[in-house]
């Protein structure tokens, strides 16, 4: 549910680029849809807070999800200009904002096996492909890259995330491990995909 709040803060970020769908990033100007970017406020004393969820209230300071995005923010002081004051950004900024991300993941993972979106391991999942339905595959990054492909390559059309271990992608479902999940086509699937893309980006390390 969008409280009032969230409908007024959601405006005030959408004046500046005159459409309600998409938000202007404070380094390159470009606008895009707010689901390929990260949003920031600054909270009462004045420091950058990350606002992965978009929930917080104030202004919104919005960048492309791309670790370079957020490190010239801060080094070129456009948090600032952007805020139209003072504030204070925390030195390990990126970092505050992959790790967030990457829960918010998980935890989304999580939800969508609950709702009975997910299968895992190789067999399961390519029942699934087979079935038509798939809306994404979750490979883990330190599986069998050979292996992998054998999986994915029975689906060349759909989405495939491989930016958590194995170790991750199991402790999100409920198993000690996991290398091949997919999961049913649906808004929250879709969703998870939206923010994974956007930790890639802020990964250290894109994988």
């Amino acid at each position: 549910m969008v409280t009032a709040l969230e409908e007024t803060t959601d405006l005030d970020d959408a004046a500046e680029t005159g459409d309600a769908n998409t938000r202007r990033c404070i380094v390159t100007g470009e606008s895009k849809d707010p689901r390929e970017m990260i949003r920031f406020v600054a909270g009462p004393d004045g420091t950058i807070v990350p606002d992965v969820d978009n929930r917080l209230p104030g202004r919104g300071l919005w960048l492309s999800a791309q670790r370079d995005m957020v490190e010239t923010a801060a080094s070129k002081r456009l948090f600032a200009k952007a805020a139209r004051g003072n504030v204070t950004v925390p030195a390990n900024l990126a970092d505050t904002v992959a790790d967030l991300l990457r829960r918010r993941c998980l935890n989304l993972l999580g939800l969508a096996r609950r709702a009975g979106l997910v299968v895992a391991g190789a067999e399961k999942v390519r029942a699934q492909i087979s079935s038509g339905r798939t809306g994404a595959l979750f490979e883990a990054a330190d599986g069998s890259l050979p292996e992998r492909r054998k999986v994915t390559g029975l689906a060349p059309n759909v989405p495939v995330v491989d930016v958590f271990t194995m170790d991750e992608l199991g402790a999100a479902v409920g198993r000690d491990a996991a290398v091949h999940m997919a999961l049913a086509q649906a808004d929250l699937t879709r969703r998870i995909l939206d923010d994974a893309a956007r930790y890639r980006g802020m990964m250290r390390t894109p994988v």
